[in-house]
């Protein structure tokens, strides 16, 4: 059997342990830990370190065991934590992913940082528990390591000077199977502890002689952080045998212990290295070197994970793991279905009516349900839920407040809401930094709100739910809000053509511009003016718009609108000239015949609608698209009123055909990018349909009104004059 065939369960699984861990570590209250949360966070260790021993991930198995020892005595209560201990774990958090994407690509971690976080949690064991240790009395039910070794006991009364102070003893330290890695950080913490008088040996045996006053029991406890108990034995050296020479490794050494490394072979040593105690128990303790000779190829026969995993079972009697390129491989097919289902629906509505053809009209109408049944069905294997994306932000929101000195707390709504995975991945990035952003730029510093009334902590909303065909995501702050004076005066110092008759909506959209930036100085959390106008363009690529709703004082409300998924679109089909435009159905308010009085023309015969007192940009979709045989009379067209980026505009086109639902092909992958184009579509007769990006479109509008301009065959009405200082 290739064991190498497990590789990509025990990644996954190692994935969702350790975003649990993160979770558990977020949420875990400092002063007074939940034990629960604790012993969960402890098992999540456990369990990776046993797979990592099970595949021979090194790197990883060692940080863990690091980790899992001092979470085992947290979990017991020996260790206090505090805020900065907590934030050491999640640093480990993050080493044991990293650590994990290397395997998953077939290569080795990084040794600099595996080192650095080897040391830090060995500092940590030292620090907090070495004092503690020191300070409290064995514990009854652990023998010393040394217990099954005949040697001279200290009496109590040789330990103590004249003065009261303990005598140091020589203690003979041995290592068995231990790396030379591994050595000089157990070398440099026993420095910690006295003086070295002597060590020789090699990785499978070696030995340290210490002065110290520190008992064998604390020494073990500490290096049982970095190694196994099985790893290492102590002996209390007599009077006669404690000196600095060197010359008595022989005599020093344990009878019952092995004296040559062909005894103790090193790869017999190193595998007792996955043998960790089980979730449910306290450490195994440490036992003599000829004990641990017997027993080091017992962890073989004992996988360490397995304790920790016997709940996967039941979960997954229920559930199959399937690879994303399995799913999409369904989906296209069940698009190319309904593609051929329109072919044929079409087909049957040009026959004519009658007994004959009632049966198959009747088939087709099933067959049209059952499609639309199985392709929603499909749909739903890729729809995760929101709490995929929000579980990722307390962390966020932890790191950013704490740099900014600032009390936040997060609130999440909606998570059950499900959004298409390729959906949720991608707008990860573009969350991440609007959350940033409200953290830095929406909510004030404690003394600010304080003195404005507010709670001192300020509050930062999550929110998703589904409208429609479209899910919206909305970021809140109970901030400062955003200052109009303040971004009218930015922009003009940035160039940007702005007025003071400019809606609030068009001065918050000022933030999304290039380089725009309110803060007076750059920070590591922002301040560069680059960001924003990439959420803009990101979430516009995924066919969605970004809407601003702020007041002064109160806070700010960043909504994103995006559509389910990015496969199946229902979209009204229209017609100009001879060809066939979708438009996405979301995006369409109304549709209506356009009358003289109802068209203004501006300077340079730029034309707008009045549609219930607001006047609309008008775009000629002929003109933009170059679509010949179209009709260029307003008057003769008919207005589709769209919203596109928060605004509205007016297509003009010759023909309203009817809604439909339409597979989304992406045009780019396929082709090129095609300015005014987000995707195209195959309809019911085979024919390829372009479907149209409104912001994209009506820039195309405006750079092709200089040089493709028809004579219309009306003169509209000139605007007033009021009407075009608004727009």
């Amino acid at each position: 059997m290739d064991i190498t065939d497990f590789y990509d369960t025990f990644f996954e699984e190692a994935e969702e342990l350790l975003a649990d861990m993160e979770r558990h570590l977020l949420e875990l209250d400092v002063e007074n830990p939940d034990a629960e949360q604790l012993n969960a966070i402890f098992r999540t260790a456990h369990s990776i370190k046993g797979g990592a021993g099970t595949f021979g991930f090194e790197a990883l198995q060692h940080t863990t065991h690091l980790f899992e020892n001092i979470l085992d005595h947290a979990r017991h209560g020996e260790l206090k934590l505090r805020r900065d201990i907590v934030d050491t774990f999640l640093e480990t958090k993050d080493m044991l992913n990293d650590q994990l994407a290397a395997y998953r690509n077939g290569e080795e971690p990084d040794q600099e940082a595996y080192e650095r976080i080897c040391k830090t949690l060995q500092q940590l064991a030292l620090a907090e528990m070495g004092n503690n240790l020191a300070a409290a009395p064995a514990p009854a039910t652990k023998p010393p390591a040394s217990a099954a070794t005949p040697a001279p006991e200290a009496a109590p009364a040789e330990a103590a000077s004249a003065s009261g102070a303990p005598a140091a003893d020589h203690l003979l330290i041995t290592f068995l199977g231990v790396s030379e890695n591994n050595r000089a950080l157990l070398i440099e913490e026993l420095e910690q502890f006295g003086t070295l008088h002597r060590r020789s040996g090699d990785d499978s045996r070696y030995e340290v002689e210490l002065e110290t006053t520190t008992s064998a029991d604390d020494i073990e406890a500490v290096m049982c952080f970095i190694i196994e108990p099985e790893q290492i034995a102590i002996q209390t050296l007599p009077a006669g045998q404690a000196s600095d020479s060197s010359d008595r490794s022989s005599a020093a050494a344990p009878a019952q212990q092995p004296t040559t490394a062909s005894e103790q072979p090193a790869s017999a040593q190193q595998t007792a290295a996955p043998a960790a105690p089980a979730a449910d128990q306290a450490p195994a303790p440490a036992k003599p070197a000829a004990e641990a000779q017997k027993s080091a190829p017992e962890p073989a026969q004992k996988p360490a994970g397995k304790p920790a995993t016997k709940p996967k079972v039941g979960a997954e009697s229920s559930s199959i793991r399937v690879s994303v390129e399995k799913v999409d491989q369904i989906i296209n097919l069940v698009g190319e279905l309904i593609i051929t289902q329109s072919m044929l629906d079409q087909t049957v509505s040009e026959l004519d009516g009658g007994i004959a053809n009632g049966a198959l009209i009747n088939g087709m109408s099933l067959l049209q349900r059952n499609a639309r049944d199985l392709q929603e069905s499909v749909m739903s294997i890729r729809m995760i839920p929101m709490d995929f994306v929000f579980s990722r932000f307390p962390r966020v929101v932890r790191e950013t407040s704490s740099k900014l000195g600032k009390e936040i707390e997060l609130c999440t709504e909606g998570e059950s809401t499900e959004l298409d995975k390729s959906l949720t991945e991608r707008i990860i990035d573009p969350l991440t930094h609007l959350v940033r952003n409200s953290l830095d730029h929406g909510i004030e510093l404690p003394e600010a709100r304080v003195a404005a009334g507010k709670p001192r902590k300020g509050k930062l909303t999550l929110s998703a739910r589904h409208q429609g065909g479209n899910i919206i995501i909305e970021v809140s702050d109970d901030g400062a809000g955003l200052n109009r004076e303040k971004l009218l005066a930015k922009a003009r110092e940035n160039g940007l053509s702005v007025s003071d008759s400019m809606t609030d909506d068009e001065v918050w959209q000022l933030i999304f511009a290039a380089g725009f930036s309110t803060a007076k100085e750059v920070t590591d959390v922002s301040g560069r003016g680059v960001g924003m106008d990439v959420v803009k363009r990101n979430i516009q690529s995924l066919g969605g718009h970004v809407q601003i709703m702020s007041t002064p004082g109160q806070g700010t409300t960043i909504r994103i609108v995006l559509p389910l998924t990015l496969a199946i679109l229902d979209g009204m089909s229209i017609k100009v000239g001879d060809e066939v435009f979708i438009l996405p159905l979301s995006t369409v308010l109304q549709s209506l015949q356009p009358t003289k009085d109802e068209l203004y023309e501006m300077a340079g015969q730029d034309l707008v609608l009045r549609v219930r007192d607001e006047y609309l940009p008008v775009i000629a979709v002929h003109e933009a698209m170059d679509v010949a045989n179209a009709q260029t009379d307003p008057l003769r067209s008919i207005a589709v009123i769209v919203q596109g980026e928060g605004r509205r505009y007016a297509l003009l086109v010759d023909e309203l055909i009817g809604q439909q639902q339409v597979v989304v092909k992406n045009l780019e992958t396929n082709y090129r990018k095609v300015p005014g184009v987000s995707a195209a579509t195959i309809l019911g007769d085979g024919s390829v349909a372009l479907i149209l990006d409104i912001p994209g479109l009506h820039q195309l509008s405006l750079s092709k009104k200089e040089t493709h301009r028809p004579r219309r065959a009306t003169a509209p009405a000139p605007l007033p004059p009021t009407e075009v200082n608004a727009l």
